[in-house]
């Protein structure tokens, strides 16, 4: 369908994107479409924040909790299921609503930026996996750095095959993954969306946001989570999530639990930085300063008015 109307709420993590969607949902009749790269997998409910049923309030989340951890998954699979859950949304009169923070998704969902899947190079690939391990990550994430500040900065360091991906694409095709996204816009999109961003004109309180949500999640079980993970070495797509690489120091006894829950919340700050680099670029999103209101029913009273302007609701 060209022109879909479509609900986008988007920033770092930490920043409420979720109770905003489920409240949309409720007030538009629609159903959240997920655009989170971690938590499509199963087996990985606290590592990634997923939201708990209570959380969903009866609304349907679709690309959540669906994929076997050692499966790989690109942005072309995005593509392709993201686009058929909007579409049965729709046909049943429902309106779609896309949550989440990877900035890549939302941006090659609604601007219908094409993903060439053919460059793969195993040899290539298993090269700068090896690299990663001998090295460290960071080293890997770098190399990215230097040739493409765009992607490295939508990329967290652990998200090793994504780094690999958009090293793989310059390797094999000379062109930046960030500029091959400008140029495969090859249609229009068919997306008619009011993107809505959610932040906070004080920074500290969302890294003080970002903090107790990593102090729940270790209330919750994050570390018991995160050591199934460690024991299993097939889940390789696993170690890409912020709360298991910075605990394998204290699995393997090198470092207290204090020491790694501290890095946690060091490196989930710096991921919430580079969301917001990633989003800023973007002139259609209407942002939401939190603390500038009194309470919720103000940020809703104003989130309704943009969307009238945008969509016709």
């Amino acid at each position: 369908m060209s022109n879909q109307p479509i609900i986008v709420v988007l920033g770092p993590t930490a920043s409420g994107k979720t109770a905003l969607a489920v409240e949309l949902a409720k007030i538009y009749n629609g159903e959240v479409v997920s655009a989170d790269s971690m938590q499509i997998y199963k087996g990985m409910n606290i590592l990634t924040a997923k939201p708990s049923v209570s959380e969903m309030q009866g609304i349907k989340h679709h690309l959540i909790d669906f994929l076997e951890p050692e499966k790989d998954f690109s942005v072309a699979d995005y593509l392709k299921l993201a686009n058929r859950s909007i579409d049965d949304i729709a046909k049943r009169g429902k309106l779609p609503i896309l949550a989440g923070g990877t900035g890549l998704y939302i941006d090659a969902l609604i601007d219908n930026i094409k993903f060439d899947d053919t460059t793969k190079d195993k040899v290539f690939r298993d090269k700068l996996f090896d690299l990663a391990k001998e090295k460290g990550n960071h080293y890997l994430w770098e190399k990215l750095l230097e040739i493409d500040e765009p992607s490295a900065l939508s990329i967290h360091e652990n998200n090793v095959p994504r780094v690999i991906r958009a090293l793989e694409v310059y390797e094999k095709t000379g062109q930046r993954l960030s500029e091959h996204k400008k140029q495969s816009r090859l249609e229009q999109s068919r997306f008619c969306p009011a993107m809505i961003g959610l932040t906070f004109s004080d920074r500290q309180i969302l890294y003080d946001r970002i903090n107790k949500r990593v102090d729940t999640m270790i209330s919750k079980g994050l570390v018991y989570e995160a050591e199934k993970i460690y024991k299993n070495k097939a889940l390789n797509t696993a170690h890409q999530a912020i709360g298991y690489k910075e605990l394998i120091p204290y699995f393997s006894g090198q470092a207290s639990l204090e020491e790694c829950i501290e890095k946690i919340k060091q490196e989930t700050r710096r991921y919430a930085k580079r969301q917001l680099t990633w989003f800023r670029r973007d002139e259609r999103i209407f942002w939401i300063e939190i603390d500038k209101y009194k309470n919720f029913v103000e940020i809703l009273e104003k989130i309704k008015k943009h969307i009238a302007k945008c969509i016709n609701m």
